[in-house]
């Protein structure tokens, strides 16, 4: 049973009240001033707290401010006769839950104790309904989806419900978690039976190296001034967390989202966006810009050079400016320099989430804090919140910048290791492969055995490309125990997945 304080001097009038609500199964106790409900409620377990303003001897505000100094968690809705605009925003700065002005009826009362006391399994149960309701049509558009935009659809179905379910005690997430799988299975053979046909048709969807033409060029072109911006690691659910933040500074008027080119990894992926050629074209063009899987150098080192190739090659003859940033103190010397800039092109590369996911893998600590999808979008929201990312992203809206956001690749959490085995040379990522006589038996493993077709290197003549799909990562027969054990429940990037492959890009204009 709920427990209602109500403090009023007038309670003898409100008995109907009372009444009403020990009839919808509440106990009230009531006071006619304000220590007498201090008083109580130290004493009591109190749920909920009704509290007039005006009452003889302490007034309301008084005894609001005493009873939150008690316990801060327990809400407390104002009641007054005055529409005063002064103590509205007294009452609101203390932190009260709600405000209602007399006289009230009871479905008001009422409302006021569904909202602040039985508001978390009234949405936990409204929440499972809705996803048992829309369970079977999402499993009908896995089982039908045959483009591109139809799969887009279903992963962010799928990372809305994610999002929504997060806070929820219920067996739904599972069943969520289960339907996951089931179209990150339909994907991977959609992504098999696809991919080398986009590239040989040349009737590919918009894909990394896609952004530059497609996206900026036109609005360069049209005398916009843009910042466009990198998050690496940037999951769709990741942007749909912070996406109320922005909303401060900005309006989203275009959400998308695109495909990452295949291997779903920093090397390729982001490059390719940079210089709009894929990997074996660059390797071929700029081999001085393209870094093999087994050299020691840094794999995005050239991405400001990437940029000037890529201007170049369609004579767009447009100043840009370049930032990488990987921690706080250059993120400050950023914010430092806008004033000053006059390029109607600024890249900024965020690494923040990319760091976050390879510490997760190596840190015992971090993988208690981010253990799970919610934890992980938890992450991500306090480091844009309170890093000067935050900051960034304000003063660029103030300069009145255009925005385009968006990432190389996303993750996926793995689970299911695979075994491979492959030469010396053979790459180390966890998600995909690429060297000579990989062998392997598991069947739901996808194999490039002709990389040029699909725009990728080709280290040796019968080197093919090997990807992980759905939550499966790579190990090696030696020690293949510890590493499964060590690399299960990580965030990796590489392979076949909607969470690595299908990635945002949005447009944010400032407000």
């Amino acid at each position: 049973m709920n427990t209602i304080l109500w403090a009023d001097d007038e309670i003898d009038l409100l008995k109907p009240y009372v009444i009403y609500l020990k009839e919808k199964g509440y106990e009230v106790l009531s006071a006619t001033n304000g220590q007498d409900a201090i008083d109580l409620f130290r004493n009591e377990t109190v749920d909920i707290v009704f509290l007039d303003e005006n009452m003889p001897g302490l007034s309301g505000l008084e005894t609001l401010e005493t009873i939150k100094s008690i316990r801060s968690d327990v809400p407390v809705v104002m009641i007054t006769k005055s529409e005063e605009e002064r103590i509205m925003e007294q009452a609101i700065g203390a932190k009260i839950a709600d405000y209602l002005i007399k006289p009230v009826n009871p479905s008001q009362i009422l409302l006021c104790l569904k909202k602040h006391i039985h508001q978390r399994e009234i949405v936990e149960k409204h929440t499972n309904k809705g996803y048992q309701e829309e369970f079977g049509d999402i499993g009908f558009m896995i089982d039908t989806a045959k483009t591109l935009d139809e799969w887009i659809a279903i992963y962010k179905t799928l990372s809305r419900w994610d999002i929504e379910l997060q806070d929820v005690d219920s067996s739904m997430r599972e069943m969520l978690h289960m339907q996951s799988q089931q179209a990150n299975a339909a994907f991977a053979k959609f992504i098999s039976r696809n991919y080398e046909e986009w590239f040989t048709s040349g009737n590919r969807p918009l894909m990394s190296p896609d952004i530059f033409k497609n996206i900026l060029f036109p609005l360069l072109d049209k005398g916009e001034k843009l910042f466009f911006v990198v998050i690496d690691n940037f999951r769709y659910d990741q942007w749909k967390t912070i996406q109320p933040l922005l909303s401060e500074f900005f309006t989203t008027t275009d959400e998308q989202c695109y495909s990452s080119i295949l291997p779903t990894a920093t090397q390729y992926a982001r490059n390719a966006i940079f210089s709009g050629l894929m990997p074996l074209q660059i390797q071929e063009m700029f081999p001085h810009l393209w870094v093999e899987e087994d050299e020691e150098e840094g794999k995005n080192l050239n991405e400001k050079e990437l940029i000037r190739t890529q201007l170049d090659r369609f004579r767009k003859h447009y100043g840009f400016s370049y930032f990488k940033i990987n921690e706080s103190d250059f993120c400050e010397k950023v914010i430092r320099q806008l004033k000053s800039l006059q390029t109607p092109l600024n890249v900024i590369v965020l690494n923040f989430i990319d760091m976050l996911s390879h510490s997760r893998t190596d840190s015992k600590m971090m993988r208690e804090l981010c253990n799970d999808e919610a934890a992980y979008r938890s992450l991500t929201l306090s480091w844009f919140k309170h890093s000067p990312t935050y900051e960034l992203f304000r003063r660029i809206a103030q300069l009145g910048y255009k925005v385009i956001l968006t990432t190389d690749h996303g993750t996926i959490r793995v689970q299911n290791p695979v075994q491979i085995i492959g030469d010396k040379n053979t790459n180390t990522n966890l998600r995909y492969k690429v060297g000579k006589s990989l062998n392997f038996q598991d069947k739901n493993l996808f194999e490039i055995t002709h990389p040029k077709q699909v725009g990728l290197p080709c280290p040796n003549i019968s080197s093919s490309y090997v990807f992980c799909s759905g939550e499966d990562f790579f190990a090696y027969p030696n020690n293949f125990n510890y590493y499964a054990q060590y690399y299960r429940n990580t965030f990796q990037h590489g392979g076949i997945s909607m969470e690595e492959m299908l990635i945002p890009l949005v447009t944010l204009d400032p407000k």
